[in-house]
């Protein structure tokens, strides 16, 4: 039998129903603008009605009902969608991290008129142009000298402007792992939180969204993948490793070292493994490539630069004669990276020579680059990217025996080997070392040299057998012992477009600095230029600045690089901001709060508040009149 104040307990259901459908309504209208909030949206449902199937009911035809009850707080939100866009997330990352560094660097390169580093270069060259007619006076001497420290400046400029721009996105890096960290640990307490509310029978949405707004900024920052969402173990992975477990959150860690120039590595900081973000996702990964690759690369372009502009300025400064009749003298300085005259140097560091660094070999043998070789063989060669070479460190280039001697250096300078050759000013083969794209191998040393016939050896007198036993390898101390000659220069101490300078000398002595060639071991004649004018033929001859051919391409090919990433950069940005503002102009479509929606849900739920109030009063006088006829 019902009782007599079940429509009283009825009407109060109703009315506690639609209150909480309007603080709902209020929460959401009040959220409209905070970030990372999903409306919410109240499900009513039928409250059971009082006779169940099976039990003693009275016999009366129909259930009777008893109102109605919350059933749910929902979250609006779609799943698919979020998770497009925590996978979409990070390449607009990755292009609105990258994207002012290349601005700087186009901005670093973008120089006009006489202000520009190429200028200066050929300004540099007009000076030894005009010493080679002018060879005996003073006035060319001093012109040049001035030149060449402008030179020198605009070099020094480029480099602390790209050690700079390379300095900050390594602080950057670091910035950007402590902010890993911090969502990390977030998304971790966070997991923690709503594993206890759903534990109790809650729903905790705001939690949700709370947890669902830091997955979305870490996925801007590495590439990541969440499984489980809204269940009570949330998993957080990147690379297929996990990151985030329930309520654990792993951290990383930099190290810092002496091989890689006191720049940070990013490692798990529990194991200590090495963590490699996904390449192009992320802020992570750009500022990394901008630091390891991108500038790293202009650096040791510009190196490359200023260690063959020194080699070969000095290569005919050293055979020529100043007015004073001083010979041998360096027109820049060079600071060799080890003292040991053979190159000798303990890599390791356990106090025991164990490598050779050797940045350049001369052969013992004059040779005509017209001459043809007669002789057959593979030169093997340490590669400029090991990855990229058949077995991992060499390269290997065949020559033949109609081959001439032109042609096969020509084959050495485009195999993607990480030594260049050219014939010097006696016409002997010289092989130099260049960059290397491997960071834990160093710059400007020779790796490997091997010949499997004779051309090294007996033709151009450069080692001292063929095959493997007389190979050349930087692994070994007292490895020149495999050159046939002693004609040889250690490798020089990192980033020389950082330390280059004028010989000290040169400048106390304006009458040392040589502009002629002399005969026979007798000093040049004062009216003899032509060691002025051979330095000034080097601004376009074909010197192999490591892939490039002359001085001249390496400005042409730095200006053209720089403008196709800067172009790359803006039209990559503005693409991944149009994806990403279509995906989050849909989200919100979904879960966003529609102010007019939501003003028509709370007249909707007031009018049910009132109606259910009117109830109960009717229920009430009823209640009175029956309790009334009683008395």
């Amino acid at each position: 039998m019902t009782s007599t104040f079940s429509n009283l307990e009825l009407g109060k259901r109703s009315l506690g129903a639609h209150e909480q459908a309007l603080q709902i309504t209020g929460h959401n209208l009040s959220n409209a603008s905070t970030e990372g909030y999903s409306r919410q949206r109240v499900n009513f449902a039928e409250m059971e009605p009082i006779f169940m199937p099976g039990l003693n009911r009275e016999d009366r035809p129909g259930q009777l009902g008893q109102g109605v009850v919350v059933s749910r707080v929902e979250r609006i939100r779609d799943e698919l969608l979020d998770r497009r866009i925590v996978a979409q997330a990070g390449g607009e990352g990755y292009w609105k991290t990258r994207d002012p560094y290349i601005r700087q660097l186009d901005q670093m390169y973008l120089e006009v008129g006489d202000n520009s580093l190429r200028a200066k270069m050929d300004s540099f060259w007009d000076g030894w142009q005009e010493l080679s007619r002018h060879p005996a006076d003073s006035a060319p001497r001093t012109a040049l000298i001035e030149r060449a420290q402008t030179f020198i400046d605009g070099v020094h400029d480029r480099f602390n402007g790209l050690k700079h721009l390379q300095d900050m996105t390594d602080e950057d890096i670091t910035l950007t792992v402590e902010r890993v960290n911090e969502l990390s640990r977030q998304i971790a307490d966070l997991n923690k939180d709503i594993q206890r509310i759903i534990a109790q029978g809650d729903q905790p949405n705001d939690l949700f969204d709370r947890r669902d707004l830091l997955v979305d900024k870490l996925s801007s920052i590495i590439n990541i993948t969440v499984d489980k969402r809204d269940s009570d173990e949330f998993m957080v992975h990147t690379g297929g490793i996990v990151l985030v477990q329930g309520g654990v959150g792993r951290q990383f860690e930099i190290t810092r070292g002496v091989d890689t120039e006191g720049y940070g590595r990013i490692s798990w900081a529990d194991t200590g493994d090495l963590f490699e973000p996904t390449r192009g996702s992320g802020s992570l990964s750009a500022l990394l490539e901008l630091r390891d690759d991108t500038i790293e690369k202009e650096i040791q372009t510009l190196d490359n630069l200023s260690m063959n502009f020194i080699d070969l300025v000095n290569e005919n400064h050293r055979a020529g004669y100043g007015i004073n009749g001083k010979t041998g003298l360096d027109f820049f300085t060079e600071h060799h990276f080890v003292t040991n005259v053979d190159g000798n140097y303990d890599r390791d560091g356990d106090g025991e020579y164990d490598s050779t660094y050797i940045y350049r070999v001369n052969g013992a043998n004059t040779l005509d680059e017209r001459a043809q070789i007669g002789l057959e063989g593979v030169i093997s060669l340490s590669a400029f990217n090991p990855a990229a070479a058949d077995d991992g460190a060499l390269v290997e280039i065949p020559y033949y025996a109609e081959d001439t001697v032109a042609d096969l250096v020509s084959r050495i300078n485009n195999s993607g080997a990480d030594i260049t050759a050219r014939l010097n000013r006696d016409g002997r083969l010289s092989l130099r070392g260049t960059v290397t794209e491997n960071r834990d191998d160093p710059d400007f040393v020779i790796r490997h040299i091997e010949d499997s016939g004779r051309f090294l050896e007996g033709y151009a007198g450069l080692l001292q057998a063929a095959g493997p036993e007389g190979a050349f390898d930087w692994g070994t101390p007292d490895a020149v012992a495999s050159f046939r000659g002693d004609e040889y220069s250690t490798a020089p101490v990192a980033h020389p477009s950082g330390w280059i300078e004028l010989n000290p000398v040169l400048r106390r002595e304006i009458a040392s600095v040589a502009s002629g060639y002399g005969e026979n071991g007798r000093a040049a004649n004062p009216g003899n230029g032509d060691a002025a004018l051979a330095i000034a033929a080097v601004r376009n001859t074909t010197v192999m600045v490591g892939r490039l051919g002359t001085f001249d391409d390496y400005f042409a090919d730095s200006v053209g690089r720089i403008g196709l990433l800067g172009e790359q950069s803006g039209r990559a940005l503005e693409t991944q901001e149009q994806i990403m503002k279509q995906l989050h102009d849909m989200r919100q479509s979904v879960s966003g709060v529609n102010m007019d929606e939501e003003l028509s849900n709370m007249i909707k739920y007031q009018h049910g508040y009132q109606a259910a109030a009117r109830f109960v009063s009717t229920v009430n006088s009823m209640l009175d009149i029956l309790m009334n006829l009683g008395a």
